[in-house]
């Protein structure tokens, strides 16, 4: 199946001269999402790795059925202010400011393997965040898994120390 068919273009949007892929046209087609979930999962299925880590909220569309799938735990990347329990952040830059990101502190030990699932790579900023923050608390990342990779904006040179795997590369 070819998942690029299943995206939808939107063009100036959120600003003008922006082509936004939207997928919430894939997330409504079941047999789409059955196959992007399912791609991978057959990405992951041979590494050695310990839970699926998603940030909020696409990430948490994909990685809980990857996580599950592969009878592994999923941890939540959340924004600030959104997780109960004791919190480790990790603050990044955007093309306009910054943001912060949280994990709970006791939800990766040191020497678990996580692989990272989110819906899109772009400029690898937010994604690179992720990493530290999990290596922070010891965890190792042994792969990043998207959806959809936006190849002009150069994520995955920001991430050249990562396995980095997409399904849809525009």
């Amino acid at each position: 199946m070819d998942l690029a068919k299943s995206i939808r273009d939107i063009p100036d949007f959120p600003q003008k001269g922006v082509l936004f892929r939207d997928i919430t046209t894939l997330l409504k087609d079941p047999d789409a999402l059955h196959e992007a979930v399912d791609q991978i999962v057959a990405q992951l299925k041979d590494l050695d790795i310990d839970y699926i880590v998603g940030p909020e909220s696409r990430g948490f569309i994909f990685g809980v059925p990857v996580a599950y799938a592969l009878r592994k735990g999923f941890i939540p990347i959340r924004k600030p202010g959104k997780l109960p329990c004791k919190v480790v952040s990790q603050s990044y830059d955007l093309e306009y400011g910054s943001n912060v990101l949280e994990m709970h502190e006791d939800a990766i030990k040191p020497g678990d393997k996580v692989a990272v699932v989110d819906d899109l790579i772009a400029t690898g900023g937010t994604s690179k965040a992720i990493c530290e923050l999990i290596e922070k608390v010891g965890g190792e990342v042994v792969s990043m898994n998207f959806v959809i990779e936006l190849k002009d904006l150069n994520g995955r040179e920001i991430l050249k120390d990562y396995k980095v795997e997409s399904l849809i590369a525009y």
